[in-house]
């Protein structure tokens, strides 16, 4: 589990084919991962990958072609920046929101411009899931945790504060980019609570929804 806190932006080093599936090097040169050791899971542009080697600045990471087809990572190249997370400790500030590494689909960038000191990006998400993202919810892109200030459709907005396009690779993205998107956990839960009896032959326990806060009584 990650928070959605990139804790800094490394480069892509190397990438070698593994018949289907490829390995990157992704070198870190900004202190924040010096601790990676084998088998470490790492967020790279939001994909939980797992450390094969590490150590001098950089660590190597296997992705499969099921990772490839599904995210990004198979568009980055030599020299593409990516956003690196380490994963989530019992002594970790949660300060995002809880974010597994399992990218739901591909996004794209539809504008950014000037919002006080800020800027306002728009996203299409695909149709399958839009009705994951909800107003003042929350949504993790390219690895980021953001909140979701307007949704309109399958589009949705989002402010980026200047501390969060400095520390991350948002801005080398324009119009047109293709961006990570994985939706609220809790969004996925709340789904398949309210299946109910199709989905496991028992009904919705709409008391305890409502103690938790996601019906009115």
């Amino acid at each position: 589990m990650f928070t959605g806190l990139v804790q800094c932006v490394g480069r892509v080093g190397r990438i070698a084919s593994l018949g289907g599936d490829r390995r990157f090097l992704i070198e870190v040169a900004e202190p924040g991962l010096d601790r990676v050791a084998v088998g470490d899971s790492i967020a790279v542009d939001g994909c939980c990958l797992t450390a094969v080697t590490a150590g001098g600045g950089a660590f190597e990471a296997d992705v499969s072609n099921e990772s490839l087809s599904r995210t990004t990572l198979g568009e980055l190249d030599v020299g593409s920046r990516v956003n690196l997370e380490t994963a989530l400790t019992l002594s970790t500030p949660l300060g995002g929101h809880l974010v597994s590494g399992h990218v739901d689909g591909v996004g794209e960038v539809l504008a950014r411009r000037p919002d006080g000191c800020s800027e306002r990006w728009r996203f299409r998400a695909p149709a399958e899931l839009a009705r994951y993202i909800a107003e003042k919810g929350s949504i993790c892109v390219n690895g980021i945790s953001l909140t979701v200030n307007v949704v309109d459709g399958a589009a949705f907005d989002v402010n980026v504060v200047p501390h969060t396009a400095a520390a991350t690779n948002l801005g080398d993205l324009g119009p047109g980019a293709r961006v990570n998107l994985e939706v609220d956990l809790v969004a996925r839960y709340l789904e398949r609570l309210l299946q109910g009896r199709g989905a496991t032959g028992g009904g919705v326990d709409e008391a305890l929804l409502a103690r938790a806060g996601f019906l009115k009584r």
